[in-house]
């Protein structure tokens, strides 16, 4: 198509995040520094800048200052990127080790079959398959209607992208708009879920990485925000809240007042996160230079979302191919440049201060209006007339029953979930069930890549590593 936006010269508008550089710690630090400052941190003896003028406490060394080359690599804290050593031994100094599956040890039931040598990682095999629940046969055997009770359960951290995307599908087929008010109530349930998906990746890399208080932390922003979903959808997972046709229901009662709670806590939550992680020599040691992959390895591999743009592909389907209106809406799209955990780290920060942006301007601009399309052949009639129409009775039984026939044809809608592209084939035989559902997982791509990650690496890396690409199992295994 003429109109769309090329990956590589990178036509989107985008922000290009900046890279943090603790106090100390700067872009080619000395070794000995880094080795002094992460003895500290392992100590636990470190200080505020306040009271460092009056005590020498805090600047204890556990080890003497190393020299030697090799050992200051051993510290990680001469390893650039993840390639560190030549493949000059032979087959039989290697060993297979399996990692996982467990849950939620390697982020959901995932395997990956190391080939080591030493401590280095020579070759990384994900094996998926141990979550499969036939979530896209299930849709052809559901209705139009059903359909969103079923998709919403594959990302199961993201449940109403799911929704989103199927019934953007369907109502291609159909050849129906929903109304002004619908999408700003979808814009405005999708993003908040970014943040909370977010969150509960902040959450879980800090603590894989040892950062355990992150863990704490990114729960207790995350309950604030399931709270809304809950007294929204009457449930806190797996909404089944955006339907073709709109929204199940409109936004409840002070609606306003818990949104406006969300922007007053959230920045502050922020900080505190920053605080806790960017000048933490042992969260630098163990991200930077990790789990490097450039911008052609993810074209080639089809990753997308903040890996992708952690390595500075500006590609966001947002921009690109908006969707529900989000074009009316001003954000920008954060790159980073070293492609590593570190900076896709950088990225989800952003991109949560993003949301955060675009969720203010849906609640300074909602309009007014119904939450669903007046077409009644998709939408079941108001609860009031079910009492006082028989017709409207019948109406609503046929519809919640039989479903609504879908006019033949086939179609690919893709929104921009937390983990990238979401994608979702549809084909219908003019029935009120699809012919065929196919998703475009985007936590199936991005775990492709992971031997790309991971490859001469080290052991110690892998679950850094591993974490930041954020992989959903349900996704994967659909």
């Amino acid at each position: 198509m003429s109109d769309t936006p090329d990956l590589v010269t990178g036509d989107l508008e985008a922000l290009t995040i900046e890279r943090p550089e603790p106090v100390g710690v700067p872009d080619a630090p000395d070794a000995a520094e880094r080795l002094r400052l992460h003895e500290i941190w392992v100590a636990g003896t470190e200080e505020p800048e306040w009271v460092k003028d009056s005590t020498d406490e805090g600047a204890q060394e556990l080890l003497p200052a190393a020299d030697e080359a090799g050992f200051d690599a051993q510290r990680g804290v001469l390893v650039d990127d993840d390639f560190t050593l030549e493949d000059d031994v032979s087959d039989d100094e290697r060993q297979i080790v399996n990692m996982g599956p467990q849950h939620p040890s390697t982020h959901g039931v995932l395997r990956l079959q190391l080939e080591l040598e030493g401590e280095t990682i020579r070759r990384v095999k994900p094996i998926i398959g141990y979550l499969h629940t036939g979530m896209e046969k299930t849709a052809e055997t559901l209705s139009f209607l059903q359909g969103p009770t079923n998709v919403t359960r594959m990302d199961y951290l993201s449940p109403f992208f799911n929704e989103l995307c199927f019934s953007l599908a369907t109502e291609e087929l159909l050849g129906i708009e929903v109304p002004p008010r619908a999408d700003a109530i979808r814009v405005l349930m999708t993003e908040l879920n970014r943040v909370s998906s977010h969150l509960l990746w902040l959450a879980t890399q800090g603590m894989d990485i040892g950062a355990v208080s992150m863990m704490i932390y990114g729960w207790r922003e995350r309950e604030i925000f399931l709270d809304f979903f809950e007294k929204t959808t009457g449930l806190r997972m797996n909404h089944n809240y955006i339907r073709p046709g709109g929204v199940a229901a409109d936004l409840p009662d002070g609606w306003e007042d818990d949104i406006e709670n969300i922007l007053t806590v959230m920045p502050g939550a922020l900080g505190e996160y920053e605080e806790i992680l960017n000048e933490n020599p042992i969260f630098l040691d163990r991200t930077r230079g990790v789990g490097v992959i450039t911008p052609a390895e993810c074209l080639a591999f089809g990753v997308t979302g903040p890996i992708a743009r952690g390595s500075g592909v500006n590609w966001d389907l947002r921009k690109a191919f908006p969707y529900s209106g989000i074009d009316q809406y001003e954000f920008d799209v954060p790159l980073g440049a070293h492609g590593d955990v570190f900076d896709r780290y950088l990225v989800r920060m952003a991109e949560i201060r993003e949301s955060l942006k675009i969720v203010r301007q849906v609640l300074e601009t909602i309009p007014l209006g119904d939450y669903r399309t007046e077409d009644r052949k998709v939408t079941p009639p108001p609860r009031a007339r079910i009492d006082e129409s028989m017709e409207a009775l019948i109406h609503h039984f046929k519809i919640f029953t039989e479903g609504f026939k879908v006019p033949a044809g086939e179609v690919y809608r893709a929104v921009e979930s937390p983990r990238g592209e979401l994608g979702m084939y549809m084909v219908s035989s003019g029935e009120a069930k699809p012919w065929r559902v196919h998703v475009r997982g985007p936590s199936f791509a991005n775990v492709q890549a992971v031997p790309a990650m991971m490859a001469d690496s080290l052991v110690a890396d892998i679950v850094a590593a591993l974490a930041s690409v954020d992989p959903v199992m349900g996704d994967v295994d659909r």
